[in-house]
């Protein structure tokens, strides 16, 4: 199997290509077919500060804000997606009622709408990501999500930053053009989701950005991407995403679990709803008709 350019060494960058929600939606749509992304910056700004405020509540004291930085910053030894303290926490941060509206919110909505359908549905997991400083090889390595959630062309990712954050701190990358080239074959890799694609010799240019609070990420199901090393030595990176498709699409059973609710037993949907104060969202999924 080819990984050349797997190393970031051995990448060449550029920045995203900027998008904004006013511009025409066929314009929109051809961009997205392209490069297999759209990186719409300042389009949810005003919305991101109580999902962020809430998260920093559950990590403290090991995560808090810095003022002096602008960034949440590590107290303690850093910690990796499935550390024994990462699992301690990251149950209180998924039944974060903040986390879970702010995809459902019209702002969020009418975003998808930009490369789904008039009408979308919004999968019911939902991802926090927590990426800690001096954790090097740990990162996300490249990899596709039709392959991690068994989807069609037709789902997407949205990702959110929930503060700025620069290259120091490790920044979603993404291999534009990649969506066009099919479902690639994985092999094991060390990193968040224990997997990563096959990446072609040919491939040697990948497009990212700083980014500031409530910039978006929106990309294909078959776009390949990855995430940077966190190389600062305090700034911790937090964002959150998920995926979402157009109405009647088929969505594969897994995506209707908590995040790591296969793998942390406390964490079900009666954990997660225990405290919410609206019942508006609880278990919306159930009447959707392309389970499968």
């Amino acid at each position: 199997m080819s990984l050349a350019a797997a190393s970031f060494q051995e990448a060449v960058y550029e920045p995203f290509t900027r998008s904004s929600p006013e511009e025409d939606v066929g314009v929109l749509q051809e961009r997205f077919s392209r490069d297999g992304y759209l990186f719409l910056p300042g389009a949810l700004c005003a919305s991101v500060k109580p999902v962020l405020d809430d998260m920093l509540s559950v990590l403290a004291p090991h995560i808090h804000w810095n003022e002096s930085v602008s960034a949440p910053v590590l107290a303690g030894e850093p910690f990796f997606e499935s550390d024994p303290l990462w699992d301690e926490l990251y149950p209180e941060i998924q039944a974060l009622e903040s986390l879970h509206r702010l995809f459902h919110s019209a702002e969020v909505q009418q975003l998808m709408t930009l490369v789904a359908g008039a009408e979308t549905f919004v999968y019911p997991m939902k991802m926090a990501r927590v990426a800690a400083p001096r954790k090097i090889g740990f990162e996300t390595p490249p990899h596709q999500d039709a392959f991690s959630h068994h989807a069609g062309p037709t789902m997407a990712g949205i990702w959110i930053a929930l503060h700025d954050a620069d290259e120091a701190m490790g920044r979603l990358t993404i291999l534009p053009g990649s969506h066009e080239r099919g479902v690639r074959p994985v092999l094991e890799a060390q990193g968040v989701g224990g997997v990563q694609c096959e990446i072609y010799p040919d491939e040697t240019l990948w497009h990212v950005s700083d980014v500031s609070a409530g910039d978006v990420i929106i990309f294909h199901s078959q776009t390949v991407h990855r995430a940077q090393p966190n190389v600062d030595k305090q700034r911790v990176r937090l964002s959150v995403d998920t995926r979402f498709c157009d109405y009647g699409a088929p969505v594969f059973s897994t995506n209707l679990e908590p995040h790591h609710g296969w793998r942390i037993p406390r964490l079900d949907w009666e954990y997660v709803y225990r405290q919410w104060n609206d019942t508006e969202l609880r278990y919306y999924w159930r009447d959707y008709p392309a389970l499968f």
